[in-house]
């Protein structure tokens, strides 16, 4: 492998990643903190706790942005038929498209990543913090990452506000506590970035969107010609079929049964 290999933005950006998780939590052990307060009374089990959930948070966000999203198969000729997952149970009122990019014929709710030089399935967004797509593989492991970060975000903003101590000099406080509370500033953003993004994402989950189609529904041919959202089927429908992939069913399927249902409709 070339040097300059390990100089791509996917490995910069993951390893900038876990040298400030691990830098943060360094930090927070350091300093007069509740996590020391424990330590010394000879509790271990909440620093433990703390330190298997960063862990848990970090392996959990290198399995997200290393993992394969939901690529469409390339089809190695042009001319040979699409593969049976492309035609499979496609209804011929749903024109497949063609991707110009990598000429691949598209699923319903597919898009292609200029970023990944690659088609997604239900695509949702390219997340730059993890340099990969988030797509129909990797969206639930995706959520609950965030989760599970917020829960450690939150635990350890509360930490370093417990080693904070403002009845001070200026100068001592400064070199005691000046590191501690630019952590806690970083970590009070990153807490509202990733409360913003958690209950976004489950907004979309519960409704059976993507961040894609929310944000350009009118540009996407198949949502330009429905009043509502065809692959809704309600909230408890909509998180089993996200989560535990249970009803089974093509997109293709969905959007049939929703065109069924609103011509009954209408007929009636």
């Amino acid at each position: 492998m070339a040097p300059w290999a390990l100089f791509t933005p996917g490995v910069l950006v993951r390893t900038g990643h876990t040298v400030l998780t691990w830098g943060i939590t360094l930090v927070l052990f350091l300093h007069d903190t509740a996590l020391r307060q424990w330590e010394e009374q000879g509790d271990l089990l909440l620093p433990l706790t703390f330190l298997l959930l960063v862990l848990g948070s970090l392996l959990l966000y290198l399995t997200v942005s290393l993992m394969d999203p939901g690529y469409v198969n390339v089809l190695p000729q042009p001319q040979e038929e699409a593969k049976e997952e492309q035609t499979a149970m496609v209804p011929q009122a749903i024109p497949l498209r063609r991707c110009g990019y990598c000429m691949v014929l598209q699923p319903l709710r597919a898009r292609h990543c200029r970023e990944c030089r690659r088609c997604v399935r239900r695509y949702d967004h390219h997340c730059p913090w993890m340099e990969n797509c988030v797509g129909e593989r990797n969206h639930p492991l995706f959520v609950a990452y965030l989760a599970l970060q917020l829960v450690v975000l939150l635990w350890a903003l509360y930490l370093a506000w417990s080693g904070l101590r403002f009845f001070q000099p200026w100068g001592l406080w400064l070199r005691s506590s000046g590191l501690l509370f630019a952590t806690f500033l970083l970590l009070s953003l990153f807490s509202l970035v990733a409360g913003l993004l958690l209950a976004s994402h489950l907004y979309l989950v519960a409704s059976n969107t993507t961040t894609w189609e929310f944000i350009s529904s009118h540009r996407i041919a198949y949502l330009r010609q429905r009043p509502g959202n065809p692959f809704d089927r309600g909230l408890t429908r909509n998180l089993a079929h996200f989560f535990c992939g249970w009803p089974p069913g093509s997109w293709e399927t969905l959007w049939a049964e929703d065109e069924e249902e609103e011509g009954s409709s209408q007929a009636v």
